[in-house]
């Protein structure tokens, strides 16, 4: 069972590195199906083995200063006070409930990774591409910027980012998930980040956001296997993912990955219904 939790952080973690936002969602399954953990237990080790996995990634972009910290952090902290409350919302839901709805959410980041690949090659492309040259960009939906590119931080830019924020603090204490798959749209469409410094900072804000989610879980008197979640966050953070990322064609990956989201909710449901 042990070297199962080291073979499927690595999993998680291989997801990670190749495909970008979304690959969390594999966590809570293998734990629960593969590993026969209690739903609520997997969402705190998947919130902290996703948060550690974040951490690695965000560091080494801060290094590259790839990261705008100060967008990262406001849209951080209004995702941390939104993950205690994703947690109590998550011990009063039925496992039952929580499980299938968990798997609603898988079926829509698929279809979303799939219209990026399709679509939007190139963003499929950066997010294993520490190169890649970032395309100016005057501001987005609700922020705008100067000349130099910084923010300018207004009202209304303020409550939008807070909402976005807020929103993925929920489904990480919730799900247990990253929420990269939200954190990166909207820095891109409301900030008018850059998509590859947009990955980058949304690093940065998974880090900070699942531990928060992991904090509140312990406050409540839960508890984590300490032999199955080390094993797992050290599976997860091995790096394999980046490993391979640059042999494999992005698009490819990002739509194969979809389908397997996709196999595994199918699976999820099946296993709740019957």
């Amino acid at each position: 069972m042990l070297a199962l939790a080291v073979l499927f952080g690595t999993a998680v973690g291989l997801a990670l590195g190749l495909t970008g936002g979304g690959g969390s969602l594999i966590a809570v399954p293998l734990l629960v199906y593969g590993l026969s953990v209690m739903p609520r237990q997997a969402v705190g080790i998947s919130l902290a083995a996703v948060g550690a996995m974040a951490l690695v990634g965000a560091v080494q972009r801060l290094s590259r200063r790839e990261v705008e910290v100060r967008t990262g952090l406001m849209f951080a902290v209004a995702g941390m006070l939104g993950a205690p409350i994703g947690s109590f919302l998550g011990r009063r839901v039925p496992e039952t409930v929580l499980l299938t709805s968990f798997a609603i959410l898988m079926v829509v980041v698929a279809a979303l990774m799939w219209r990026k690949a399709s679509r939007r090659p190139e963003e499929a492309a950066v997010v294993r591409a520490p190169g890649a040259k970032r395309p100016a960009n005057e501001g987005g939906v609700s922020c705008r910027r100067d000349p130099a590119g910084r923010l300018r931080m207004t009202s209304r830019c303020a409550m939008v980012m807070a909402a976005a924020g807020g929103v993925t603090g929920v489904l990480s204490g919730l799900f247990g998930v990253g929420g990269g798959f939200v954190v990166v749209p909207a820095l891109v469409l409301f900030s008018g980040m850059g998509i590859h410094r947009a990955v980058a900072t949304s690093l940065l804000v998974i880090a900070l956001v699942s531990a928060s989610g992991v904090a509140s879980y312990l406050l409540s008197g839960e508890s984590l296997p300490v032999d199955v979640t080390t094993l797992f966050v050290v599976g997860g953070i091995t790096g394999l993912g980046l490993v391979f990322a640059h042999k494999l064609s992005p698009v490819a990956l990002q739509k194969v990955f979809a389908v397997a989201i996709v196999v595994v909710a199918a699976f999820v449901i099946v296993k709740n219904v019957a």
